[in-house]
């Protein structure tokens, strides 16, 4: 084969010398750090028949284990998870949050319902939003552009 070499690939013997408009060779790539913890990590997913809502990255995002004991209350369509010792609900060892039967009643949740899940590790909270209520938010703030016809 008598193709050359590409430059880019195959580092100067010159290593560290810096020629005019040409970056270091051999040195270190900037690499784009990531951000800090991010403020909300969302996931969604399906609440089953005994009321469990199965999401790994959410679960993770906030460190909770299995044995943790959390505080769970509801408003209309949503459920809030909190870490806390004196808890009422337990933390399983697989990534899932039992939300109690009361609960989903109190919150309009029901088995098959999917939710969106937003988790708060700087405060240690989980959110689950039922789809109506992230519907509603939609529609209330960011209104859909008009389809053909004049359908919305």
């Amino acid at each position: 084969m008598t193709s050359r070499p590409v430059a880019a690939v195959i580092p100067s013997s010159s290593r560290g010398l810096r020629r005019q408009g040409k970056p270091v060779a051999g040195g270190p790539m900037p690499l784009a750090s990531p951000p800090g913890r991010p403020d909300v990590v969302y996931g969604f997913g399906r609440i089953d028949a005994s009321g469990r809502v199965a999401d790994r990255v959410t679960v993770a995002a906030l460190g909770w284990r299995g044995g943790d004991r959390l505080t769970l209350t509801a408003d209309a369509g949503v459920m809030i998870a909190r870490r806390d010792a004196g808890g009422m609900i337990t933390v399983s060892a697989r990534p899932y949050i039992v939300i109690p039967a009361a609960l989903r009643r109190r919150c309009g949740l029901r088995a098959g319902d999917y939710v969106l899940l937003a988790a708060m590790p700087g405060q240690d909270l989980l959110a689950a939003y039922s789809f109506a209520v992230v519907g509603q938010a939609m529609r209330a703030h960011a209104p859909f552009p008009r389809g053909e016809g004049g359908r919305t």
